[in-house]
């Protein structure tokens, strides 16, 4: 053994890559959700008759059987009107995200998200470079078009937008989706439409003629297949053939992929799970107008309401009613802020009851709203 191999310093702990420490934590409050879950945005009553159907006729042996997901994403692409190269199934939008980070993004690389915004992008760009750009909404909420184009440069290579988007509800339209993705040819734009069924436009029927596009879709909204991890993404089949090496060959297991079929040629139960959701989202504005809590429009399955200093006491005293909320004071622009998920008609009129139970019981008053406190528009710091 040589003296330099000898005087060579010993390392005592194993590190992870610097880009692995760097990156932000993500921790769900997924403890005691026993209760009115208009909190994560999840379907909050159940998903297909036909899934449960399929469920049942599960075999103990198929359990013991490795998952085939290509056949299941021929059923999916030939249900969306795309062929089957252009659709590739994944284990929640969540991996999608992370696949496409880790697919297309090298240490150096721009990536640009506008806040606030999912916080997951935040965590799959992290682990890839330290150039994550986030262009931030102002009090409106609205997607800051004309500054968000001004921030793409030579060296974006990813830009991840939601809509309908989380946690605002607000939407980018058709024509600016495809605007910025013109700007920025050799950058990927992830549309994430994980709420598409509650707003409606899409750009899925853009894939194949926009080369850089790819369109996020999740089964754990509209379709109620949250906890069977149930996810797509549609794109032009080049650039999925480049994701599909990053991906594992058994992300999907084969109970989600047993009933993802039955939940797709469900048409009628959908139509009428996004109609009850409409309906909802309608009575909880007006029950708010009512109370004086100032709102943002929405596309989505939830609504925004402006708190103020006691969002955390509603939070707490609604559960205490059963009813279970998200604090998004967290969120970059969102201090004082609560989200509410709609859910079916009697979920609702139990929910906006106990939010008129819960307002009075806290003493609120709509002079103590982030906006009544003078924290309009304009005094919020852009991230």
């Amino acid at each position: 053994m040589s003296v330099a191999m000898i005087e060579e310093p010993m390392t005592t702990t194993v590190q992870p890559r610097k880009r692995v420490m760097a990156m932000p934590e993500y921790h769900p409050p997924l403890a005691a959700r026993d209760a009115l879950r208009l909190d994560f945005n999840e379907n909050t009553i159940a998903p297909s008759p036909r899934v449960i159907a399929r469920l049942q006729r599960l075999t103990s042996e198929g359990l013991t059987v490795y998952p085939e997901r290509e056949p299941v994403e021929r059923i999916v692409a030939a249900h969306f009107g795309l062929g089957p190269d252009q659709v590739l199934l994944t284990n929640g939008v969540d991996e999608a995200i992370h696949a496409i980070a880790c697919t297309f993004l090298d240490e150096g690389d721009e990536a640009l998200i506008c806040t606030p915004t999912f916080f997951m992008y935040d965590v799959s760009i992290g682990m890839m470079t330290s150039q994550l750009k986030r262009v931030q909404s102002d009090d409106s909420l609205e997607f800051p078009f004309e500054r968000f184009m001004a921030e793409i440069t030579p060296r974006t290579k990813l830009i991840i937008i939601a809509s309908p988007n989380n946690p605002t509800g607000a939407t980018v339209s058709r024509e600016h989706l495809l605007a910025i993705a013109k700007a920025a040819p050799q950058a990927v734009l992830l549309v994430d439409e994980a709420y598409f069924h509650f707003h409606g436009e899409t750009t899925l029927g853009d894939v194949g003629n926009v080369p850089n596009l790819i369109v996020g879709r999740t089964f754990s909204k509209a379709y109620g297949l949250a906890n069977l991890r149930a996810g797509m993404i549609a794109g032009d089949a080049r650039l999925l053939r480049y994701v599909r090496k990053v991906v594992s060959p058994y992300n999907m297991n084969g109970v989600a992929l047993a009933v993802l079929p039955e939940a797709l040629a469900d048409e009628a139960y959908l139509e009428w799970y996004v109609e009850q959701v409409r309906a909802g989202r309608e009575r909880v504005f007006v029950a708010l107008k009512e109370l004086g809590v100032r709102t943002w429009p929405s596309a989505a399955n939830f609504v925004l309401m402006d708190i103020g200093a006691k969002h955390k006491e509603l939070c707490e005293v609604m559960r205490a009613h059963g009813v279970l909320l998200r604090d998004r004071s967290a969120d970059p622009g969102c201090e004082g802020y609560v989200r509410i998920t709609i859910g079916v008609e009697e979920q609702m009129t139990r929910g906006i009851a106990s939010l008129r139970t819960s307002l009075a019981e806290i003493g609120w008053t709509p002079a103590e709203s982030v906006l009544a406190q003078g924290k309009s528009e304009g005094e919020r710091e852009y991230e």
